[in-house]
C-alpha cells in the first residue's frame, strides 16, 4: 500500500516586514597612528616603572624601619656586631 506524494505547501511568510534603522551611526573614530601607539607605550612603560620605584622604596623603608626597630629592642643582650 503505498500512499501518493502529496505536494508540499510553502512555509508561511511573515506578515509585517522588519525594518532596520541605520540612519543613526555612532560617530566615526579617528585613525591612530604610529605616533599615538609609541606615545602610548612610553606612557605605560613610565607608570609601570614609577610603580616600581614606589614599591621599591617602600620596600627598603620597611627592611631598613624593621631591622632599627630589632635593633633597639634588642638593646645590649644581642650578639656583638660590626657595624659597617
Amino acid at each position: 500500500m503505498l500512499q501518493s506524494a502529496q505536494p508540499s505547501t510553502p512555509p508561511a511568510q511573515p506578515g509585517q516586514p522588519i525594518i532596520v534603522d541605520v540612519g543613526k551611526q555612532p560617530p566615526v573614530a579617528r585613525e591612530i597612528g604610529m605616533g599615538d601607539v609609541v606615545l602610548g607605550a612610553v606612557g605605560l612603560t613610565g607608570a609601570i616603572i614609577l610603580a616600581a620605584l614606589l614599591a621599591g622604596l617602600l620596600a627598603g623603608g620597611l627592611i631598613i624601619g624593621f631591622k632599627q626597630w630589632r635593633e633597639r629592642r634588642r638593646g645590649d643582650d644581642g650578639p656583638a656586631r660590626l657595624r659597617t
